[in-house]
């Protein structure tokens, strides 16, 4: 059972790209632009959708999805059972007002190459700045991805009964953006 909205955590909120002008080492204030974007990229809100296997998980204790369903050839699910089977372009409210069925545009999971779960934030750094890995998308890209896509956009409008991602997308944009022009390093 999801709960609703009012018990649940505020969300973290996120610093601004200016709060780290005072590292003077563009290296560590790339890294520790990174560790904040982290705080976006570690939440159940991406997590969720970026797991190290076939099942997707949910909720804020990120748990395995129920009903149990698997990602499919293309990560939109199994034949028979793809994702929008039960969510649709956009977050649905239950009747009786106790949570929501989420949905956005392009509602799917992440592919393995792009598997978050149980990494760290190093490695998961890597991992996104690796255009094999990350859909072919260049520093330019990702800024764009993570300041506008919709689906991405999604954690921070995730309906009733989830917590949403730290900050607005609008912020990690921005964090993104300044990660990309300090020279996108990644922590140890």
């Amino acid at each position: 059972m999801l709960l609703a909205r009012s018990v649940l955590p505020a969300p973290t909120p996120l610093k601004d790209p200016t709060a780290f002008a005072s590292i003077a080492d563009p290296a560590k204030r790339s890294v520790a632009l990174f560790g904040e974007m982290g705080k976006v990229i570690q939440s159940p809100r991406c997590l969720n959708c970026h797991p190290r296997s076939d099942r997707p998980n949910q909720g804020e204790a990120m748990l395995p999805h129920n009903p149990p369903v698997i990602r499919g050839a293309n990560g939109h699910g199994a034949a028979g059972l793809e994702c929008a089977t039960c969510h649709g372009t956009a977050n649905v409210t239950f009747a009786n007002g106790t949570g929501s069925m989420p949905g956005a545009p392009e509602w799917q999971l992440a592919p393995l190459s792009m598997a978050w779960e149980g990494k760290s934030l190093g490695a998961i750094c890597v991992q996104i700045k690796d255009r094999a890995r990350n859909g072919g998308k260049s520093l330019a890209d990702l800024v764009d991805h993570n300041g506008k896509d919709a689906l991405v956009g999604w954690g921070w409008h995730p309906g009733l009964g989830r917590t949403p991602a730290p900050g607005t997308q609008a912020q990690f944009g921005a964090l993104t953006k300044a990660w990309v022009d300090s020279g996108a390093k990644c922590p140890a």
